[in-house]
């Protein structure tokens, strides 16, 4: 467990936190592309870190993001027009471009030299992966963009989406690096499953775990022990500072997929989760397949409501249906991702883990916490954080039968090197 003190330290993220000058030191998830989808479109707002933000694309293409509100009498810019290389305020008509300078000031004489004494809160920005990437941190400090397998992928072998989750962004993340709790809350019986290593995870609900860390975070290793056949289900999952989860996936239409989440704080209390899925071969993604994810994980295009909400959510009891945990569906919530949901949230907005027992099985939420304390004190020290430096661009996650005596780091070697 944390004491009190190092559970606020990791949990607050706003202006002025330690681990909200943490965090700025990386390249964080701004939005999706496709919610800023052509030149000139209407912009969008944002929220990182607890700082209101408004991200529009420019007429050349490119995105800019900015303070929500005008320096000049704090109006929101959400209402402003994007136009000619520039967002303008429509309360004055000050106008700004991508790196915050104001280019055109209408209300102020036309010999007026103060627009150029104003430079309004600007972050930049890049694309990758069907993400708006943004850099909030010390400009000297900015680092290169995060290079994992799935942002390299070829055209249509990847596909990201996200979700808006309501609890600290920590107990969401330790909800994905918490290796054992598939054999449970995910373990459906009401239904027949075709994904053999669903039933692997099934039959064998005490893995054991190995963690090896690395300079980019840790690698770790879920051994589930299948008595009958004696063998191990071996999956090894990638961590990646400050919130990245590589991990293999089981597969539909017997393709071999890879999957993950980066659990993204908007403030202490609200985190948008970015769901990613990869070809492991290079076979483009075929439409059908991610729709078919996408539905099984509970945010199908008939699941989410408008700002990639749950439909399924903690105001409606995520429609649980207790018939249907009763046969079965270990919680009687559809979506595999909205059963996370429930009991993530259901922890309330930001949980005390000085009030935890943690076991064996837990070794992975204690590496992370690990890890991101360590990460804190270094920047608070002056240094760099952990990972900072994209040092996971050669890895992949992956999943494997083995011998129960064989030594899973070495047989499965090839496996966990990137493929692009």
């Amino acid at each position: 467990m944390l004491s009190p003190e190092e559970n606020e330290l990791l949990t607050r993220v706003g202006p002025g936190t330690v681990m909200g000058a943490t965090l700025r030191r990386y390249w964080l998830p701004a939005a999706l592309s496709e919610e800023l989808p052509e030149p000139d479109c209407p912009p969008v707002r944002v929220r990182l870190l607890g700082e209101d933000l408004i991200a529009f694309r420019d007429t050349s293409g490119q995105v800019g993001l900015l303070g929500a509100y005008c320096p000049h009498r704090r109006a929101p810019l959400f209402f402003g027009r994007n136009e000619e290389h520039g967002l303008r305020c429509m309360y004055h008509g000050w106008k700004f471009d991508r790196a915050g300078a104001c280019v055109d000031m209408p209300n102020e004489p036309a010999e007026s030299t103060f627009r150029l004494k104003i430079h309004h809160t600007a972050y930049p920005c890049e694309e990758r992966g069907g993400i708006v990437w943004a850099y909030l941190g010390p400009p000297e400090k900015r680092p290169g963009l995060p290079g994992l397998e799935w942002l390299r992928a070829p055209a249509g072998c990847a596909h990201v989406s996200k979700t808006f989750e309501e609890c600290n962004y920590l107990q969401a993340l330790e909800g994905g690096v918490d290796s054992s709790h598939s054999s449970f809350l995910h373990h459906d019986r009401s239904r027949a499953r075709p994904q053999a290593t669903l039933s692997y995870r099934g039959r064998s609900g005490a893995p054991r775990l190995e963690v090896l860390t690395t300079e980019y975070g840790f690698t770790y290793a879920s051994i589930r022990h299948l008595r009958d056949e004696r063998q191990n289900y071996v999956r090894v999952y990638q961590f990646v500072m400050p919130f990245y989860q590589l991990r293999a996936f089981e597969g539909y239409q017997g393709r071999p997929l890879l999957q993950g989440h980066i659990w993204v704080p908007l403030d202490d209390e609200h985190t948008y989760v970015y769901n990613w899925l990869c070809a492991a071969d290079d076979a483009p993604l075929p439409p059908a397949l991610v729709e078919e994810v996408e539905r099984e994980a509970g945010r199908g295009p008939d699941d989410l409501l408008p700002g990639y909400r749950l439909k399924r959510n903690k105001a409606n009891d995520y429609l649980i249906d207790r018939a249907l945990q009763r046969a079965g569906n270990s919680i009687g919530v559809r979506g595999i991702n909205t059963q996370d949901f429930a009991l993530q949230e259901g922890m309330g907005p930001i949980v005390d883990r000085s009030q935890e027992h943690l076991g064996s099985s837990d070794l992975a939420i204690i590496t992370t916490r690990r890890l991101l304390l360590q990460a804190a004190r270094d920047v608070a020290a002056g240094g760099d954080p952990l990972g900072v430096d994209t040092g996971a661009l050669r890895v992949r996650p992956a999943e494997m039968l083995l011998p129960e005596d064989a030594p899973w780091a070495e047989a499965m070697q090839e496996a966990l090197v990137a493929h692009w």
